[in-house]
C-alpha cells in the first residue's frame, strides 16, 4: 500500500502492422528505464498501430504479445498496460490489458469503437467499465475515443486515476488536450493520457501530447509534442484527498445509470 504511484508513460512511433518489430521497439524503451517504476503505460494498439486489418494481426490472450507483456512485468517488477488487437470467440476486440508483476492480468474492451474509421464494423464493443486495484490505487482503464464520452468515465466509485491509451490524430489534438483535462477535473482524479507520434500507413499524423493532469486540471508533465519520450511521473494520493476533502465536488454529482 502506498500514497504514491510512479508511472513511466511511453510516447513514441509505432511500426505499422508489425507486432514483432513493435515488441522489439518497446523492449528497448523499457530496458532504458533505469529506476524502479510501478506502472509502464504503452499507447493504444501498441503492437500494430490503429489498423482495421484485424484478421491479419490479431492475437489471442495466450499469444506472443500478451506473453511479452507478462515477461516485461516480471523482469521489471512493474505493471504494464496498453491495448492490442485480440481475437476471442470469433470476434475482434481493441483490448487494454493490464498485467501485474506476478503475471496475472485484467482487461478492458474499448466501449466506444471509432465509427469514423470503421472500427465499429470490425471490432466488438466492450460493455463494462473496468477499475483495476493496484498497490492500493484504483485505476479506471479507457481507450482513445472513450475520451469523448464523459458518462462512461464518470467517477461513481471514487477511483484515483483515469488512464487513456490512444492513437489520437494531429488534426483533432486540441480536443484531446481539452477533454483529457476536463475528465481529470470533473472526476477529481489524475487524468493520464498516452498518445503515439509519427505517421501511419494511411498517412494519418500523430503528434503525441501525452500528459498527466492533476485533480485541478494542471498539466504536471513537460512532454513536448512530436517528441519520442519516456516521462517518469509520480502520482500522490495526498493531492487527491486534499482537494476532495476541501472542495467535495463529487458529493454533488447526479445519480443515474448507464443503460
Amino acid at each position: 500500500m502506498s500514497n504514491q504511484l510512479k508511472l513511466a508513460i511511453i510516447q513514441t512511433h509505432l511500426i505499422w502492422e508489425d507486432p514483432k518489430a513493435n515488441r522489439k521497439h518497446f523492449k528497448a524503451k523499457i530496458e532504458g528505464i533505469k529506476q524502479p517504476i510501478d506502472l509502464i503505460v504503452l499507447p493504444e494498439m501498441f503492437t500494430t498501430g490503429f489498423t482495421m486489418n484485424a484478421k491479419a494481426v490479431a492475437e489471442s490472450m495466450e499469444g506472443k504479445s500478451v506473453l511479452w507483456m507478462k515477461k516485461r512485468a516480471a523482469e521489471t517488477g512493474s505493471a504494464v498496460t496498453g491495448s492490442l488487437i485480440i481475437e476471442e470467440n470469433n470476434q475482434y476486440y481493441n483490448r487494454m490489458v493490464f498485467v501485474f508483476p506476478d503475471g496475472t492480468h485484467k482487461t478492458y474492451d474499448k466501449r466506444h469503437t471509432f465509427s469514423l474509421a470503421g472500427e465499429d464494423k470490425v471490432f466488438t464493443s466492450g460493455q463494462e467499465q473496468v477499475i483495476v486495484n493496484y498497490k492500493d490505487w484504483n485505476i479506471c482503464l479507457q481507450i482513445c475515443y472513450d475520451l469523448r464520452f464523459p458518462v462512461w468515465s464518470r467517477n461513481t466509485t471514487d477511483y484515483d486515476a483515469l488512464i487513456y491509451v490512444a492513437n489520437w490524430p494531429k488534426p483533432r489534438i486540441a480536443a484531446w488536450d481539452a477533454l483529457l483535462k476536463a475528465r481529470a477535473i470533473e472526476n477529481m482524479c489524475y487524468g493520464v493520457g498516452v498518445n503515439r507520434i509519427g505517421e501511419d500507413a494511411a498517412q494519418n499524423e500523430y503528434s503525441g501530447h501525452s500528459a498527466v493532469y492533476d485533480v485541478l486540471g494542471n498539466n504536471i508533465t513537460p512532454i513536448r509534442p512530436n517528441k519520442d519520450h519516456i516521462e517518469i511521473i509520480t502520482l500522490d494520493k495526498t493531492h487527491i484527498a486534499r482537494y476532495r476533502n476541501k472542495l467535495k465536488f463529487l458529493e454533488d454529482r447526479d445519480q443515474f445509470k448507464i443503460m
